[in-house]
């Protein structure tokens, strides 16, 4: 890891969908993603820009979701989460059903020079902060069973996995919760 100037973690603004783009298209370029993402960087980068408009504001002021990134002095973009409060009775985001109000935490990226220094705990605790307030008690996140840096950055901050597993197009996923 590189020396980095301080780092602001905060939920993103309704305004900031280029730089909601920027860091998506980033993160579909890591060698990861295949395993954690359920979209490719071609068709994240075909989508138009009232797509990235919509989804920055909606993960700006929705009392449903909530995106977070970690920014740098110079105002460049080096992590995301994004929380995704899921209702009992509903389906949740992979198509199973929701038996308790839960965030989903998604979406989630840390640039590789930024990665191993306690970035994702400040990005997690700023998702779960928010999930709190909404009345929320646990956390939820699906981790790739073929992405172990994943799963052992997330077991470090108190995640454990939950028993489900299920299999998508990318392969075989499991769940991992966490009391909030």
């Amino acid at each position: 890891m590189t020396t980095s100037p301080p780092l602001t973690v905060r939920r993103a603004r309704a305004e900031e969908w280029r730089e909601t783009r920027a860091l998506r298209l980033a993160a579909l370029l890591d060698p990861a993603a295949p395993v954690a993402f359920l979209e490719t960087h071609e068709v994240a980068e075909a989508k138009p820009d009232v797509f990235w408009e919509h989804r920055a504001r909606t993960a700006a002021t929705s009392d449903a979701v909530a995106a977070f990134v970690a920014v740098d002095d110079a105002g460049r973009w080096v992590a995301t989460t994004t929380g995704l409060v899921e209702e009992p009775g509903a389906t949740e985001v992979l198509g199973g059903p929701v038996e308790q109000r839960q965030v989903h935490l998604v979406g989630v990226f840390v640039r590789p020079e930024f990665r191993g220094a306690g970035l994702l705990g400040r990005l997690f605790d700023g998702a779960q902060e928010w999930a709190r307030a909404q009345g929320v008690e646990r956390a939820r996140l699906c981790v790739h069973v073929d992405n172990p840096r994943a799963q052992a950055a997330y077991r470090k901050l108190g995640f454990t996995p939950s028993g489900v597993r299920f299999t998508l197009d990318q392969g075989e996923e499991l769940e991992m919760v966490r009391a909030l």
